[in-house]
């Protein structure tokens, strides 16, 4: 057990830098985009006191080396400035806003899971024949149908023609079924291939041949023996895919008037609020920091030969 949280902390030791260098990136280069967002906010016919004032109180007519370092100060407290546009704490904000994606790819990957599993199943216990060779086709065209059109088209089917979902929006279920099925089809095509790989493997396994010699069921081989194993890839991908769902959530968000952080995030960089761009991309990093660290110790609970 100590081992395993010495472990952990080391990972985590090892991931903050990673966590600096895309924050700070995102600091230099947002700054680096034309235009003021003081002036951007005010209008034209603001006067260069009331421009002054402002870029007074936001901090930003000092140089950016001192903005720098009074923003990584901000963040040590727990504390991550104000938007310049809504004049509203960015932790607020993003609190605010955060549970609305997490609603948006938890149902997302879990069902990529629900289809990719049987699907990649079956497909390696087929392999060769017509199942496998229709699942595959079937996993290419949603790798190769991409979210910003397989939404839309969506929206025309089930929402304005056939008035069965609404397309834009949150509350109720059905607000979610058009955006999960947006955003989790094509990651359930990648894990499709991705157990048919794994399976294959496991089950040309000599383990697999003493498991039938033995007499167990096909079944028993399939779920109990090889699947345990195969999961190890399998996780490694949700692991990672989950924190591009919650990136990728920024079209889907936008397509679907979804109040989430991707769409909050796309209107800060419109606005050139600095410090919420800043926020939602240091959010992002920590989810994919702790959906890393969560991988690790799923692998160990899949697979006990790990935890050596």
């Amino acid at each position: 057990m100590k081992s395993a949280w010495r472990t952990i902390l080391k990972r985590m030791l090892l991931l903050l830098p990673v966590l600096w260098v895309v924050v700070s990136l995102i600091f230099f280069l947002i700054h680096l985009v034309p235009g003021d967002p003081v002036e951007q906010m005010l209008g034209e016919g603001a006067t260069a006191s009331d421009i002054g004032a402002l870029r007074h109180a936001y901090g930003l007519d000092v140089p950016l080396g001192t903005q720098y370092v009074h923003y990584w100060n901000g963040v040590l407290h727990g504390n991550l400035g104000y938007s310049i546009r809504l004049n509203m704490p960015v932790t607020r904000l993003i609190l605010s806003r955060y549970p609305y994606t997490l609603e948006l790819a938890i149902p997302a990957i879990l069902l990529a899971i629900l289809l990719s599993l049987p699907a990649g199943i079956a497909s390696a216990r087929h392999r060769g024949k017509w199942q496998d060779q229709s699942l595959g086709v079937v996993s290419l065209f949603g790798v190769s149908f991409p979210s910003f059109t397989l939404g839309p088209i969506l929206i025309l089917i089930f929402g304005i023609l056939l008035g069965w979902l609404p397309v834009s929006g949150t509350g109720s279920w059905p607000h979610y079924v058009l955006p999960t099925i947006t955003m989790g089809t094509a990651l359930a095509a990648i894990l499709t291939r991705m157990v048919r790989t794994s399976m294959l493997e496991e089950l040309g396994q000599d383990y697999i041949r003493t498991a039938r010699a033995k007499g167990l069921s096909e079944r028993a081989v399939v779920y109990r023996h090889a699947l345990p194993n195969a999961m190890i890839p399998l996780l490694t991908v949700l692991g990672l895919q989950f924190g591009t769902l919650l990136a990728g959530a920024i079209v889907t968000e936008t397509i679907f008037s979804w109040p989430g952080i991707g769409r909050l995030t796309i209107a800060a960089i419109s606005n050139r609020d600095y410090p919420l761009v800043q926020g939602c991309i240091l959010a992002i990093g920590l989810t994919y920091v702790l959906v890393n660290l969560l991988t690790d110790a799923l692998y160990a609970i899949v697979n006990p030969r790990i935890r050596q």
